[in-house]
């Protein structure tokens, strides 16, 4: 695992946001085709499993794993598509944290939080 200073995290979130907002936009495509990949996978288990448009589905698909990989190349964890939630590991007083970002929030990163604690432990840096 990378573990980033502030000043290093804050250095990479341009890139990571741009990433970031790729992996958000497709994640909104991948939900669009939520209830026609449900029918195929019906029909799959009786048989048939035919989906309209399947091969643009997976191009999707496979677009949202190559942002998630370069965002895991970087060092920088995804926790949330939708939301464009993001964690950077770090040391905080002796032991690992995350530094937290997410889509909407300013230029820097502002919360931390410990490993267990999750986006509801949130603490202002």
């Amino acid at each position: 695992m990378k573990l980033f200073t502030l000043e290093e995290a804050n250095a990479l979130l341009p890139t990571a946001r741009r990433i970031v907002e790729a992996v958000a936009r497709t994640h909104e495509r991948v939900a669009s085709f939520r209830d026609t990949a449900r029918r195929a996978v019906e029909g799959a288990e009786l048989g048939g499993g035919f989906m309209p448009g399947g091969l643009k589905y997976v191009a999707v698909l496979m677009n949202l794993a190559e942002r998630c990989g370069e965002l895991e190349a970087l060092g920088v964890q995804i926790k949330d598509y939708g939301r464009g939630l993001i964690d950077f590991p770090s040391i905080r007083d002796g032991r690992v944290v995350l530094l937290c970002w997410q889509l909407g929030e300013g230029d820097e990163i502002e919360w931390w939080h410990d490993m267990e604690a999750g986006f509801a432990g949130r603490q202002p840096i």
